[in-house]
């Protein structure tokens, strides 16, 4: 079988399996949708966490900016992953304890304060723009590379398959989608560091 084909084959299998968790895992309420329920167990919660940490934005971008300038931009990886581990400590639990569903609504809540609900919202907004931008281009460039597409096409098809089973299976299939996601990169990272160290 040609290098391509077992590509697309691989690919597809990958989103056959994404698309097969969101169908699994459909939310089936509004809290199912928001929060997953409140049913998935931390283990699982802490392998979804890491594989937004071990995502486009910082397996390339990161990777990148390190290659780029050198060990001066560790200070950027540092960065990112205690903005990581302030998340788990600082705000998560409390999401949970608060019964709120979004960040706005937690600090709004807490703070007796609109003018800090409103401020987490312009927050919120900014940095998932700045995420997102970074996460969809590198989707973008990947798929350009694997399935011979342009990026904006790359991005495209990313967009279409993220919106299907974000919209199908919410944050419950998001949750378990990205659990997946993190069995594969950690395979990733820890097969060639194995190899290497050997």
């Amino acid at each position: 079988m040609e290098l391509q084909s077992l590509i697309y084959l691989f690919v597809g299998i990958s989103f056959a399996i994404y698309i097969g968790i969101a169908l699994w895992a459909k939310a089936g309420s509004t809290k199912d949708f928001y929060v997953a329920g409140g049913g998935v167990h931390p283990v699982a919660n802490g392998m979804a966490t890491a594989a937004d940490w071990m995502s486009a934005a910082s397996f390339i971008s990161m990777a990148g900016i390190i290659a780029f300038i050198g060990s001066d931009a560790s200070a950027y990886l540092m960065g990112w992953t205690g903005g990581y581990v302030l998340l788990a400590m600082l705000l998560a639990p409390y999401l949970r304890k608060f019964g709120k569903f979004t960040v706005p609504d937690f600090v709004g809540d807490r703070y007796y304060s609109d003018i800090a609900r409103t401020v987490a919202v312009i927050s919120v907004i900014f940095v998932s723009f700045t995420y997102v931008a970074g996460q969809m281009r590198g989707v973008g460039i990947v798929f350009s590379r694997f399935l011979q597409v342009d990026v904006n096409t790359g991005v495209i098809i990313g967009m279409v398959i993220v919106f299907f089973y974000s919209v199908l299976g919410g944050m419950k299939g998001i949750t378990y989608t990205q659990v997946a996601q993190y069995v594969v990169m950690i395979f990733a990272y820890t097969i060639p560091a194995i190899f290497l160290s050997l």
